[in-house]
């Protein structure tokens, strides 16, 4: 599955193009979204083997996008994404399959990726 189709949903760009960039060196196919709304459109249009969220955007947050993704999809696997690290113990965010504290070194989010994926 190392041609696994995922998904990053971030409002900020910087944060998009350095996962897309360090995900796409491990062999991935990355599409990008930059707000809940824009994830839920490309679900709705194509299939991703996972979805890396992040949980503070504006308009539709990211626990707002994993409860509309999860009522949709339950089996879709979403890892969530925050610098924020007090969301971990936020019961809505046990939905997810995986929470990694953002950071620009990308091999926690990376090592998660793999694991879920079971590569």
């Amino acid at each position: 599955m190392k041609n696994a189709r995922i998904l990053v949903v971030d409002d900020e760009e910087n944060i998009r193009l350095l996962f897309k960039e360090e995900l796409e060196d491990e062999g991935f196919e990355v599409d990008l979204a930059s707000n809940g709304f824009e994830a839920l459109d490309k679900l709705k249009q194509g299939r991703f083997d996972l979805v890396v969220l992040d949980i503070k955007m504006p308009g539709m947050d990211g626990i707002q996008a994993l409860n509309e993704i999860k009522n949709a999809n339950k089996d879709q696997p979403v890892i969530l994404c925050s610098a924020y690290g007090e969301f971990k113990q936020d019961f809505s965010s046990w939905v997810s399959d995986g929470y990694v504290v953002k950071s620009a070194d990308t091999r926690e989010l990376k090592q998660t990726i793999k694991n879920i994926l079971g590569l």
